[in-house]
């Protein structure tokens, strides 16, 4: 299975990375924090800058201009400064799937008839290439010839990158089911390719620092919306382990290979999720983490016998990605509609506030800076950035 983070090597070669986001007026530093505010599910727009407090590392700031903002359009503003808040919007719409599936397209459908408009930009990682629509093609071309264009370029992409995880599954069941072979070829075998499907499943923690040094060269805002399918992996049936076990006990050293094998997914994640966390709150990207829950039909159909049975683990994966998501104000769903989680994604980044404050004695010591909002006398929902890299 491929994963995400070694395709945005694509996306960002030959790219400089430096920091926007901070805005030096006079030598004064201005943060910039977009945050969304919610009852339920609906968004509360009748906010004034006097219901905000923020904090830097715990210590009150004094906010300086507070806009209010729909979609790409600035619909009210408060506050002593004049800001130029950037609102076009960059859109990326990341599928990490092993499967191509009908809701997809209809989240698809859903993005380019109510959602892109003239002036946003849109960059679809595919399990094998990125592709950049910009604003003016977009423009140009009809929407329906977009919409064909990109369905027809996912489908293709996720099963070519794809195919090796495929065939390794299909491997991997194969090796067990030959009751031909001896048992130590087996699991030799076994193992082997069990090493080449955790490879294909490692995260790299730089391909996401770089990626979020990318996001923070764009100028606008940022929404990256996540698409990932839940993760089944191959193991080991235990009925079977224990047949084989009873068939060998006068090999304790091939017993003790079978219960490693059947342990052989109990991992951690490999990067560091505080450091890519921060690094993407300080890009001012809001990350939508999406989880597709359905069952597939390619799994269903490969019929596995009772040595193998796949097993969700996705337990590792979503924490992580979630962590990031909410370090990030985006959202976090899970769902076997992928269509309904990216309405629901999008209808929470389409509206928030933009929050200017400069803060106190600051210094450029290039330490991550916390940031908290809140509501004077108010109990809602809120969302925002976790805070921002002093450099």
């Amino acid at each position: 299975m491929k994963r995400f983070v070694l395709l945005i090597s694509l996306l960002i070669f030959g790219s400089a990375f430096f920091a926007q986001d901070i805005q030096h007026q006079v030598g004064v530093v201005n943060i910039e924090v977009p945050v969304r505010v919610f009852k339920g599910s609906t968004f509360i727009d009748d906010l004034t800058i006097d219901d905000f407090e923020i904090y830097e590392d715990n210590i009150l700031q004094k906010i300086e201009a507070v806009y209010l903002i729909k979609k790409n359009s600035i619909k009210k503003q408060e506050g002593e400064q004049q800001f130029s808040p950037k609102v076009t919007r960059n859109f990326v719409l990341l599928f990490e799937i092993t499967e191509y599936l009908p809701k997809i397209e209809k989240a698809i459908d859903y993005f380019f008839n109510y959602v892109i408009q003239p002036g946003d930009s849109l960059m679809v990682i595919t399990p094998m290439k990125t592709y950049n629509f910009k604003s003016e093609a977009i423009k140009k071309l009809p929407k329906d010839i977009i919409i064909d264009q990109l369905k027809g370029k996912l489908r293709k992409d996720t099963k070519l990158g794809n195919s090796e995880y495929w065939s390794l599954i299909s491997d991997l069941k194969a090796i067990m089911s030959d009751s031909d072979l001896d048992l130590e070829v087996r699991l030799q075998n076994y193992e082997s390719n069990l090493h080449r499907l955790d490879g294909m499943r490692s995260i790299n923690g730089k391909k996401l620092l770089d990626f979020a040094g990318y996001l923070k060269s764009l100028e606008g805002q940022k929404h990256v919306f996540l698409f990932y399918q839940k993760e089944l992996i191959p193991k080991i049936d235990y009925r079977t382990i224990m047949q084989l076990e009873s068939l060998n006990q006068s090999h304790p050293d091939l017993i003790m290979k079978l219960y490693e094998l059947f342990d052989f997914y109990k991992r951690d994640v490999a990067f560091d999720v505080d450091k890519v966390k921060q690094a993407f709150s300080d890009s001012l990207i809001s990350i939508h983490f999406l989880l597709i829950t359905t069952q597939r039909p390619q799994m269903q159909s490969l019929e596995y016998s009772t040595t193998i049975r796949m097993e969700e683990q996705t337990e590792d994966i979503f924490s992580a990605f979630s962590e990031m998501a909410k370090a990030t104000g985006g959202l976090v769903d899970s769902s076997a509609n992928a269509a309904v989680s990216f309405e629901k994604a999008v209808e929470a980044s389409e509206n928030y506030y933009l929050l200017y404050y400069s803060p106190k004695n600051y210094e450029l010591n290039g330490k991550f800076k916390t940031i908290k909002v809140k509501l004077k006398n108010m109990k809602y929902r809120i969302t925002h950035r976790a805070g921002y890299m002093a450099n």
